[in-house]
């Protein structure tokens, strides 16, 4: 067997590949265009996204604005009751009130009137031991005792002198010396006579009379009490005495009725104290002035009180009438805001609330009368709270009671 011929590795005749035909212009075009379309979608996206947050941000503005706008109820003012007259709260004050004083200085002896003792003009109401003043006038007396036998002697001696002046017995000058001397004397006569009236007058202070018909509302003083009048002390009142047969009503009536009182002669008061009775008064005088701080006219109306049934410092109502074309107007008493500067009420104007200042008159309870600052047509905000400004921006609620206040 012969031997067999090694193999021998025979190489596959290698494929021919096709070269590919790149052509770089067309590449980099390719590459733009596929560049742009991916900015312009990414611009796309954005813008959509800022449109989107943008809208929420309005949407979220809008109910941020309307959730801020508060809801409040309103009632407009109604006319007052249909009453001819207008009941005002006023003070009593008796006709002539005064405090009595010692007008010299001792201790007291005794009284004899206290408290609520009715007196008449003149009547001794106390009594004043005055040792040290009664020394005073025995010595004042002596002194114009000495002064007029002075005043007799330099009397006998002018005209002595006078009659040798005539006879040529005495000079000139001897006798006009007399003469001056005479003169002296008689004003220390009636020097001496002036002081002794004087303390003869504080003597007659040492009994204390009644200076008016009246009432003692007042008794500060008691038998021992040490008495001291002068002028480097400080005067202390003994009794005070009020006139009760005649009364001054003081009231404040409103500015807006101001008018009314021009065509009033006699008004009507009211007392809780006697319900069902009614005194007669009469308009005497005014301030002829309105208040700054109340808007009010001071007005006095005297009233005749023999009986003595109203008492000073009594609070009373003067009815005042009122005529045909006087109307008020009245609000809830809830409406009302007590603010530092004054007396106001929220008024919605335009959608705002305006806080406008008001007078009030008479005070109903649940409601009050406004004289002053609002009209019939005005909005009135019912329940304001405390922290409401002028210009707040408020909406009606739809439940609200906006017919005229009760």
């Amino acid at each position: 067997m012969g031997m067999t011929e090694p193999l021998k590795h025979v190489e596959a005749p290698a494929e021919k590949v096709p070269a590919l035909d790149v052509n770089p212009r067309g590449f980099g075009r390719a590459a733009l265009v596929s560049a742009l379309a991916i900015v312009t979608l990414v611009g796309i996206l954005t813008s959509m996204g800022i449109h989107a947050r943008s809208a929420t941000k309005a949407v979220l503005a809008q109910e941020a604005q309307s959730t801020a706008i508060q809801s409040v109820d309103v009632v407009h003012p109604s006319l007052g009751a249909a009453s001819s007259e207008v009941a005002l709260p006023a003070n009593v004050q008796a006709f002539i009130d005064t405090p009595v004083y010692a007008r010299t200085s001792g201790y007291l002896l005794h009284w004899y009137a206290d408290i609520g003792t009715h007196v008449k003009k003149g009547e001794l109401l106390a009594e004043i031991q005055t040792p040290e003043l009664d020394q005073q006038v025995q010595q004042a007396e002596s002194d114009l005792a000495t002064a007029q036998a002075n005043y007799q002697l330099a009397d006998i001696t002018a005209h002595r002198w006078q009659k040798l002046l005539q006879k040529n017995a005495v000079s000139t000058q001897e006798t006009d010396q007399a003469t001056s001397d005479l003169n002296a004397r008689q004003a220390a006569v009636f020097a001496q006579g002036a002081n002794l009236r004087r303390l003869q007058q504080l003597q007659g202070f040492e009994k204390i009379h009644a200076p008016f018909d009246g009432v003692v509302t007042a008794r500060n003083t008691d038998i021992g009490d040490l008495i001291q009048a002068g002028e480097n002390t400080t005067p202390q009142e003994l009794f005070h005495l009020s006139a009760l047969n005649r009364l001054r009503v003081f009231v404040p009536v409103p500015e807006v009725y101001q008018s009314v009182l021009r065509s009033i002669k006699s008004v009507s008061i009211s007392s809780d104290a006697y319900p069902r009775d009614r005194f007669t008064g009469s308009i005497a005088r005014s301030s002829d002035s309105i208040d700054p701080l109340s808007r009010t006219l001071r007005v006095e109306v005297d009233i005749n009180n023999p009986q003595a049934l109203l008492l000073p410092g009594a609070y009373v109502f003067v009815h005042l009438p009122l005529p045909a074309d006087v109307q008020s107007l009245t609000i809830p008493s809830n409406a009302l805001l007590f603010r530092q500067e004054g007396l106001r009420v929220g008024v919605i104007r335009d959608g705002r609330v305006q806080l406008v200042p008001i007078s009030i008159g008479h005070d109903y309870g649940n409601t009050v009368e406004v004289t002053t600052g609002l009209t019939r047509t005005d909005q009135i905000v019912v329940n304001p709270s405390d922290s409401l400004v002028s210009g707040t921006r408020v909406e009606v609620a739809p439940n609200a009671a906006t017919g005229a206040a009760e």
